[in-house]
């Protein structure tokens, strides 16, 4: 898999989740996640139907975080799986060799080991300190990042407190795909942000 930029994250937007989708579709973002942890299984399918039929057919990859069960009924593309998740043979077999796999990582062994398992790319932080999760992992700096770069085999997506104000040192340590999760979903003016986001990111 080819690096792919700016990764978005939906959790608690200010936008609705169609409005976007829709956003990431026009300005090219290719990989759009749900990640709405306060949702019931129910709401996160259903929110899931509400987004692909705006993906479907584009250059936006559409990914449900966590669960293999819920992407699939949602027809999602990608599935993101976390630390505390199935393992990737095992949501293999539920969502079949097709569907694209994506794994976090919070430290140099669980990076390494992640990389073994196969996945189409990884997620590495906090890079910074970050209040998006209720229980975050340690902080994991640019240096570790740029270790991880120098090792991975696959896109590694830099995530965790990262605003564009420190931007430059994320991609100063050479990180070509980029999340930042709460600059972009507390705004309602998404496309603006993501435009500007995309030039730095290149």
């Amino acid at each position: 898999m080819e690096d792919f930029g700016l990764y978005v994250i939906i959790t608690r937007p200010v936008l609705p989740y169609t409005r976007i989708a829709e956003i990431c579709v026009e300005t090219g973002v290719r990989m759009l996640q749900l990640r709405e942890k306060h949702l019931c299984d129910r709401e996160m399918v259903g929110i899931g139907r509400e987004i692909k039929p705006v993906t479907r057919g584009t250059a936006t990859r559409f990914v449900m975080n966590d669960r293999a069960d819920l992407a699939l009924l949602a027809d999602a593309d990608v599935l993101h799986l976390g630390q505390g998740d199935l393992s990737l043979r095992d949501a293999r077999r539920i969502v079949g060799r097709d569907m694209m796999i994506g794994l976090s990582t919070h430290s140099l062994e669980q990076a390494r080991e992640a990389i073994a398992e196969g996945p189409d790319y990884i997620g590495f932080g906090p890079v910074y300190p970050t209040t998006t999760k209720a229980v975050p992992d340690p902080t994991v700096g640019t240096g570790l990042l740029r270790e991880v770069l120098g090792f991975a085999t696959v896109p590694v997506v830099a995530i965790g407190g990262i605003f564009p104000d420190n931007l430059p040192e994320v991609t100063a340590a050479g990180a070509r795909n980029v999340c930042l999760v709460r600059h972009l979903m507390e705004s309602p003016d998404l496309e603006t942000r993501i435009r500007s986001l995309q030039q730095t990111i290149g």
